[in-house]
């Protein structure tokens, strides 16, 4: 499967963003598409996941109240809507699609997008 991440940028404090990955390529079946995010320094972190055709949803527990994963196969999007964004949000954000193990841990990931910066400032 191939991913596209949209709608990265700028934005102050409080502010909110939402993220679209489009999916291509072996959209069927029952997979998992999920967000993670990279700050400078640190490692790939895992944000949310959706699973693509129940719509279970997972998140970490900083952005529980905040974030929102939606989407799946009806669309082949899958969409990250953030609020109340905090300047610790600032990252490259990465979908990814297809994982093998516990979807947490960002090697267990077989597809990745190309990542879109979101930049909170203060």
């Amino acid at each position: 499967v191939q991913l596209a991440e949209s709608g990265g940028g700028l934005v102050q404090a409080g502010g909110s963003l939402r993220l679209s990955c489009a999916a291509s390529g072996r959209t069927s079946g029952d997979y998992f598409v999920g967000w993670f995010r990279q700050a400078p320094g640190k490692e790939r972190e895992f944000v949310a996941a959706i699973n693509w055709s129940g719509g279970n949803t997972y998140y970490t527990d900083s952005v529980k109240g905040r974030f929102t994963i939606s989407g799946g196969n009806a669309e082949n999007t899958v969409y990250l809507e953030m609020t109340s964004l905090k300047p610790e949000d600032t990252a490259v954000y990465y979908c990814a699609a297809d994982p093998r193990g516990n979807i947490r841990r960002y090697p267990n990931w077989n597809s990745w997008g190309q990542g879109t910066q979101v930049t909170v400032s203060s």
